[in-house]
């Protein structure tokens, strides 16, 4: 008996062993796989990495902050490491001492970065060292750096390039450019450079999956990415010939790109999200598609933070990170069951066989077991916040908002969260929604507002509130507002929504629809053809362009319609219409989740989601709110 006890844990030990071998054999053949689609997209295949321009050389890295991130998405240290990545430094105000002779900066095209690079060399002069450097600009080099690192003396140590991160996937349904300050840039600073970005990652796509026979879209900025789109394949046409044009042999696998500008729904990322993805990222921050948490919700013993990846690779993630918050809980509670079930499973394997299958599964189980205490502590800590009062009158306060009640004075609890000193970002988020739900406010309401900010949170959000009047937050009423026939027309509020089992869109707002995605849901069944007066109530051109394939290609069988305008089914494969959805500007969780909704609902159409930056309101309002530090700098005079 003992014998036999013995053979088996040496088997099951043999078993696992072997398990593990062969998974981590999977893993990293998943991430050769990974590394090389990535590598497509980006544009990398015929070039040099950054850190191949050293190679087989110790090497020094220093990189912009707002980097680490991104780049985190394509290459972990590890990987850094196996091409001579030696030490890593971020590129701040300070000191940076090596002996490794080899130096590469990947930094972002600013001015204040170009300074940082010119003390480090200078720096290294000093101290009598002697280094070679490479600076790579991400996403291109500019003139303006060029001529400020010519100014500091540094030019000529400096050997320059480009490295294009552009478009980074954050799933396989869900792509970013990571440009957080797109929104601020455009419609505060005047600065167009994203949307060149913008048009030149479509570009990309455009080489790799085919071009995308039409374009639609609404709003100034997502009319100035098209028309640079346009361009852009016009001087492509001009500058390679037909043979050498990547994009001429690809037969398209989008349909339709449709443009979405964020100034057409500025209330969208105003109201709380409350899908389960939604609050996640309201609650803690989700930063490049990670979240960091606390050591009592991970579980880690040594007390530290963990960053938690959330993708679809998370089984349990995948489940719960669209559905309303309400119907997480009762989900969390049958997987648990369901995994308890999965380990008793093993005091019915008698045979060898037996034992065997359930040794292959457990990995899997204890994986998703891992992710299910995760997800159970996340859920503990957002519910403690949705059901504090403060939450709870918030939200019931937007709702009104959206529904057009008393939009057209001063909020009493405004007021009294304005009396508390609360949170400064939260006041200006309702301010906002109550500005725009109303279509600005009366010179009375607004000066009050206007004072009662200034009084208690200080004179210096002046400049605050003149942004947010700048990028059209916050204004004067004219004596009308489009907002209201809005609401009625696209059915923005719905009443009794199911959030359980969802029927319509608004379940990620519990009764609020996404302008947004209503747009999207309207273009899905026939086009926008019929809904002109409703565009018209919407900042900005509405536009619609049509791309001719080259000579030779093909369309996509679903792509053509039939005389009714509805989608004519593939006669080969059954393929559905792809539909490239791009917001000009920054959106929400609670966006991507109501347009997965309508992939679910519509048979054979798929969505791509791609935008400039993922949001909330209080990262949207922070973009254009002044920090005082920013007025002290600018006032100081240049170095001469």
């Amino acid at each position: 008996m003992t014998r036999s006890l013995l053979v088996f844990v040496l088997l099951t030990l043999l078993l696992t062993l072997g398990l593990v071998l062969l998974a981590f054999l999977f893993a990293l053949l998943c991430v050769c796989v990974y590394l090389y689609v990535i590598g497509a997209v980006n544009g990398r295949a015929g070039r040099g990495g950054a850190c191949e321009s050293g190679a087989g050389k110790n090497q020094v890295l220093i990189m912009d902050e707002q980097l680490v991130g991104p780049l985190g998405l394509i290459a972990e240290y590890s990987l850094l490491k196996e091409h001579g990545v030696e030490k890593l430094f971020l590129l701040t105000s300070g000191r940076i001492d090596t002996e490794i002779s080899n130096v590469i900066f990947i930094t972002r095209p600013k001015a204040l970065l170009m300074e940082r690079i010119a003390s480090v060399v200078r720096q290294h002069h000093n101290d009598g060292q002697r280094k070679d450097y490479h600076v790579f600009f991400a996403p291109r080099k500019t003139l303006m750096c060029e001529r400020i690192l010519e100014t500091e003396g540094v030019l000529g140590d400096l050997v320059l390039g480009e490295y294009q991160l552009d478009i980074l996937p954050y799933d396989s349904d869900l792509l970013s450019l990571e440009m957080e300050n797109s929104f601020r840039e455009c419609n505060l600073d005047g600065d167009p450079t994203s949307l060149f970005y913008v048009a030149r990652s479509i570009m990309k796509l455009q080489t790799v999956y085919g071009i995308i026979p039409q374009i639609v879209g609404k709003g100034p900025h997502a009319k100035h990415v098209a028309e640079m789109m346009l361009r852009l394949r016009r001087e492509l046409a001009t500058s390679a010939s037909a043979s050498s044009a990547p994009e001429l042999s690809v037969s398209p696998e989008i349909d339709t790109i449709l443009l979405i500008d964020r100034t057409i729904d500025l209330v969208t990322p105003l109201c709380t999200q409350l899908t389960y993805e939604g609050l996640l990222d309201e609650s803690f921050s989700i930063e490049h598609s990670f979240v960091t948490l606390n050591a009592d919700i991970t579980g880690n013993k040594d007390g530290k933070k963990t960053k938690v990846p959330l993708n679809s690779s998370d089984r349990i993630f995948s489940e719960i990170r669209d559905l309303n918050f309400a119907a997480v809980g009762p989900l969390l509670s049958s997987r648990a069951k369901s995994i308890s079930q999965q380990y008793d499973e093993r005091h019915d394997a008698k045979t060898v066989g037996q034992i065997k299958d359930f040794i292959g599964k457990l990995p899997t189980i204890q994986a998703e077991h891992q992710s299910l205490r995760i997800h159970t502590n996340i859920a503990e800590q957002i519910m403690k916040r949705t059901r504090d009062a403060a939450f709870l009158k918030t939200l019931e306060t937007e709702q009104a908002f959206l529904c057009s009640v008393d939009t057209d004075k001063t909020s009493d609890y405004i007021e009294d969260l304005i009396g508390k000193k609360a949170d400064l970002s939260l006041v200006l988020r309702l301010i906002a929604l109550q500005s725009l739900t109303n279509g600005g406010f009366k010179p009375k309401v607004l000066d009050y507002y206007r004072r009662e900010i200034l009084h208690t949170y200080g004179m210096e959000q002046l400049v605050t509130l003149a942004n947010l009047e700048k990028t059209g937050l916050l204004r004067k009423s004219d004596g009308k507002s489009s907002y209201p026939s809005l609401r009625k027309a696209l059915r923005l509020v719905v009443e009794d929504v199911n959030q359980i089992t969802p029927n319509d869109i608004s379940y990620t707002f519990s009764g609020y629809a996404p302008i947004s995605v209503r747009l999207v849901e309207a273009f899905a069944r026939s086009g926008w053809r019929g809904m002109e007066e409703v565009l018209r109530l919407l900042p900005g051109p509405t536009f619609e362009e049509l791309q001719m394939l080259p000579p030779g290609v093909q369309p996509r069988r679903a792509n053509a319609r039939s005389a009714d305008g509805a989608n004519a089914a593939s006669a080969a494969g059954g393929a559905g219409k792809v539909t490239l959805v791009f917001f000009v500007g920054g959106c929400s969780y609670a966006e991507v989740a109501a347009i997965r909704f309508l992939a679910k609902q519509q048979e054979g159409r798929d969505y791509i989601i791609a935008t400039t930056h993922m949001l909330t309101g209080g990262s949207m309002l922070q973009s254009v709110v002044e920090p005082l530090e920013n007025r002290l700098v600018s006032a100081v005079p240049a170095r001469q």
